[in-house]
């Protein structure tokens, strides 16, 4: 099968490459692999954002990445990225002049609008299948203003939704977000992210840590993440009797840049002002095969944002046999089986967090018992192959359908 991928902010080379790759980098990079690995033929369209990358990067014999001039060449925000769409959907167009795909997979809502407009450009009968990664419904209720998003989000999103010929969720969460947008649910599969088994296993050292204890929270350094609600939950767990815990903060901006942070700035007056600053490390970015020791490292992984589609970390977690603190919203409570392979806390709930991690914290039986499920878990269901089948079996009911004959009426029914 001939698969375009299109990615409109985040290139898979990124992932492959460093650590400025968010999730859907490395989703786009690790499900373009592995179904390369399968036999099939992938292309990746995204923006060129510098302009000394060459047009084309071959990855793999049956792997490669397209640079499409769209909009200046370099990097500009994916909120300001929209009056761009037009002409990334020219160039994916015109490439395919050397040989249409057989499916088009569009990733976030605006690679979306690319991806059927290449697709109507072309003229081609190519199916295109969707994956959100966020929904922009989501994003406001919980960050109202602070939403950045363009205002046409708001209907072409959902129109994206409809035109789509086929969607894929990552979580059951979403299903029930995108009902709500008025898309069809009998067009909709669930395949989830995976996770990178060859580096992150259990098996392996761990970086040193200077205190007894340590969790450890992953991920940019944003509000919505959550790391605050961490935070406040260290004096708690002081109060139950664990005061030589070490908070981690493995995420943000290089380690030079982090004074500049605003929020790295507002996390640390507000471990000064709970006097737990000596606790609290804010590491910044880590090259990303360093972060199997860093997890190995912890008592436990906390992942309490304000909501999460889909959230890779407790996965990186799990497969390295370490228990998770999840926050019961989104695409966590997918992943992390309360009480199985880790606990669920209700969102933004400080105490909720403290207790979690002083339960597992004082009993290292319990700890071992959640890691090894889930372990299991991550083995069993998410590698990236297992997802890429679950794709497959997406982009083969996309075909079905585009290509299963409209019937006429007959003549004389009832219309």
């Amino acid at each position: 099968m001939r698969i375009s991928m299109v990615s409109e902010h985040a290139s898979p080379l990124a992932a492959l490459g460093g650590v400025d790759a968010g999730g859907q980098n490395v989703h786009v990079a690790a499900l373009s692999t592995a179904l390369a690995r399968q036999g099939h033929h992938v292309t990746v369209y995204t923006r060129k954002d510098d302009a000394g990358l060459p047009p084309r990067v071959r990855i793999l014999p049956r792997l490669e990445v397209v640079h499409v001039a769209a909009g200046p060449a370099r990097h500009v925000p994916k909120d300001g990225l929209l009056p761009y769409m037009d002409r990334l959907a020219v160039g994916i167009a015109e490439d395919w002049d050397g040989g249409q795909p057989d499916i088009v997979h569009a990733h976030f809502w605006m690679s979306g609008l690319a991806a059927l407009d290449a697709v109507r450009r072309s003229g081609a009968n190519v199916p295109v299948v969707q994956t959100f990664h966020a929904l922009g419904t989501v994003k406001r209720r919980h960050q109202g203003a602070d939403d950045t998003s363009p205002q046409q989000r708001r209907w072409l999103e959902p129109a994206v939704g409809r035109s789509a010929d086929r969607i894929i969720a990552t979580c059951s969460d979403e299903v029930f977000e995108l009902k709500a947008m008025g898309i069809d649910t009998a067009k909709i599969s669930i395949a989830p992210c995976g996770v990178d088994l060859e580096l992150f296993r259990e098996a392996g050292p761990a970086e040193p840590r200077p205190r007894s204890h340590r969790i450890l929270s992953v991920g940019r350094l944003v509000p919505r993440k959550g790391v605050d609600l961490v935070i406040r939950a260290l004096p708690l767990l002081r109060d139950a009797g664990f005061d030589d815990v070490e908070l981690l903060v493995v995420g943000g901006g290089g380690e030079a840049a982090m004074g500049a942070d605003p929020e790295a700035r507002r996390l640390g007056e507000l471990a000064r002002e709970l006097g737990v600053e000596n606790q609290v490390t804010l590491r910044g970015q880590v090259p990303r095969e360093e972060m199997p020791g860093i997890l190995r490292s912890a008592d436990a992984v906390v992942c309490t944002p304000w909501y999460e589609p889909f959230g890779i970390v407790p996965l990186e977690a799990m497969a390295c046999g370490v228990p998770v603190v999840a926050a019961a919203v989104g695409g966590l409570t997918d992943t992390v089986v309360d009480g199985a392979t880790g606990l669920h806390v209700p969102p933004r709930d400080p105490a909720a967090i403290a207790r979690a991690a002083a339960r597992l914290l004082a009993s290292p039986e319990l700890r071992l018992e959640l890691g090894r499920a889930g372990l299991q878990r991550a083995r069993s269901r998410y590698s990236w192959d297992r997802v890429a089948d679950e794709t497959e079996k997406a982009y083969q009911q996309a075909l079905a359908a585009i290509a299963a004959p409209q019937l006429e009426p007959m003549e004389g029914a009832a219309l």
